[in-house]
């Protein structure tokens, strides 16, 4: 099957379209001792509703945990349904869902990362890069996005950019908001470990805290820094280019 085939598949799903982005990705030496056999993938986003996000200044609220959590369940069955017709059409592909809780398994637990990282297969198809708390922050929509991905074995004819630094530039206004202080501030770039700009475990500790004290429910979620970003602030403006 060839790559406009493809992106006709996406599109039929992708519905409305302004509200998604997507690209593929070349994963080579990246996936396959996780994923054998599986070197390309298609990642795709969702716009959160900025009407949500423009009210987290004081940190998460009730209406953001359900957005978010719906989101992640949109994206899990748009993506089921991608995989269903890419496999009647006889292409191999696993839909690996979003993140949809942070309660998980012990294996998680000790280093907090999974068998793929969503942020990563965005940032080899080119949607965007990694901004200094760790979030993909995308060309289109900044932050403002979640994530899921595609696997598939074969080449679906790719034509991407990969992003392989920060564009943050001298922005540090998520740093500095951040209220588990879990960023130094050093950007990110495909050499560099996570481990070495953001600490997630504090960011998971406050995300605790915050939701049992705002939401009294038992979950890990903030959202501060997708309403601070910028670029998640201008990407609303269409004029708007990075």
């Amino acid at each position: 099957m060839s790559n406009p085939e493809i992106a006709a598949i996406l599109k039929k799903n992708l519905v409305p379209e302004e509200n998604f982005v997507f690209g593929y990705s070349d994963m080579k030496d990246l996936i396959a001792g996780k994923f054998p056999g599986f070197r390309y993938a298609i990642s795709i986003g969702k716009r959160l509703d900025d009407r949500i996000i423009d009210k987290l200044q004081d940190g998460p609220t009730l209406e953001y945990f359900h957005h978010y959590n719906q989101i992640n369940r949109e994206l899990t069955e748009i993506s089921a349904a991608i995989q269903s017709e890419l496999t009647r059409s006889g292409i191999d592909c696993i839909a690996i869902r979003p993140t949809i809780k942070l309660k998980e398994e012990k294996e998680y637990l000790e280093d907090l990362t999974y068998d793929l990282s969503h942020k990563m297969v965005a940032t080899r198809a080119g949607l965007g890069w990694i901004g200094k708390t760790d979030l993909l922050v995308s060309y289109k929509f900044g932050p403002r996005l979640r994530l899921v991905s595609i696997l598939l074995k074969d080449n679906p004819g790719i034509k991407s950019s990969p992003v392989g630094r920060s564009y943050c530039g001298k922005c540090k206004v998520c740093v500095i908001k951040c209220p588990a202080q879990a960023a130094n501030g050093k950007p990110w770039n495909v050499n560099i470990h996570r481990d070495e700009f953001f600490d997630p475990f504090r960011c998971r500790e406050k995300c605790a805290e915050l939701a049992r004290q705002k939401l009294n429910v038992d979950e890990h979620i903030c959202g501060l820094c997708v309403y601070i970003c910028p670029v998640g602030r201008k990407s609303k403006k269409p004029e708007a280019k990075y």
